[in-house]
């Protein structure tokens, strides 16, 4: 990401972070203040053992949704008509519907209809006695979240890596067509390297987004964070208390990342102007074998 304009609309190393530095002492305050009281210390360790699931379900459901996300894109970009139309009535259909909508979906209507085709499938299997069948309250909680934020993401990141590819200049890729490269070898050594600068920014934008979304999971009742801060301030209306541990959690997860994923782009664009080219070989004329 740029560093935002300063006085004058100067953009630069002058533009000190400021807002960090006052975040910084916000936290120390806070930690601080969670230490000195019996009772902030006491919601904040119960909160913790939540923090795990909390994670577990964004990296498991970010990760599957970049994968279907990048099997949409590249549908959509697809030289056949009907892939393409197939790709845009899944992203804009799912594009529409609120997660929570979506999730809901997922967790009472398509789990149960998945198990009933499931066991039609296993019937043979059932009835020679190899395999008993399933019912719906075999499935966790926990996975129908996930795959529901896996759906309602995916439609998104596809739009992102769609954007990423076609920003890629079109005379780099006709470039590597006539050295010889394959579809799979254009995309890996050309195409993608350069994306990921156009993408990365938004994808990571993306991740923070579905950090807090991971509380969707209390919805259901499964025992994150958020469900677990529900649970103690139905019991002894510390909403206040609460509320606030809950946020400083979210917080902390969340401008973490965020500064990770800042160093990061700062890397790649540092990586960007020592290597002008992605692939500075094709460009020269070597053959792919060169490449590899």
């Amino acid at each position: 990401m740029a560093p935002l304009a300063g006085p004058g609309g100067r953009r630069g190393k002058d533009d000190f972070p400021w807002w960090l530095v006052a975040l910084a002492i916000l936290g120390v305050v806070a930690s601080f203040a969670i230490a000195a009281n019996g009772l902030y210390a006491q919601i904040f360790s119960l909160l913790l053992n939540g923090i795990g699931v909390t994670v577990f379900v964004t990296l498991v459901a970010f990760t599957l949704a970049m994968l279907l996300g990048l099997g949409l894109a590249l549908l959509g970009l697809s030289d056949f008509l009907v892939l393409r139309q197939v790709a845009r009535f899944y992203i804009e259909i799912v594009r529409g519907i609120p997660i929570l909508v979506l999730l809901a979906y997922i967790a009472f209507v398509g789990t149960p209809a998945f198990v009933a085709v499931y066991n039609v499938v296993i019937s043979p299997l059932v009835s020679i006695g190899w395999t008993n069948p399933t019912v719906t309250r075999d499935v966790p909680f926990i996975w129908r979240t996930i795959i529901a934020l896996t759906i309602a993401y995916s439609s998104f990141i596809a739009e992102i890596f769609r954007a990423g590819i076609q920003a890629v200049d079109q005379g780099q890729i006709e470039a590597a067509k006539a050295l010889g490269l394959t579809r799979f070898q254009r995309f890996r050594l050309v195409v993608f390297p350069q994306a990921i600068r156009v993408i990365l920014p938004p994808l990571s934008n993306d991740f923070i987004a579905m950090v807090k979304d991971s509380s969707l999971v209390s919805v259901l009742g499964v025992a994150d964070i958020s469900q677990l801060a529900k649970l103690y301030y139905s019991a002894n209306f510390r909403y206040f208390e609460t509320l606030s541990i809950l946020a400083f959690i979210y917080l902390v997860l969340t401008i973490g990342l965020s500064l990770l994923l800042r160093q990061l782009e700062a890397w790649m664009r540092r990586r960007s102007g020592s290597d002008r080219s992605a692939f500075p070989r094709l460009a020269a004329g070597q053959p792919p074998s060169a490449q590899v």
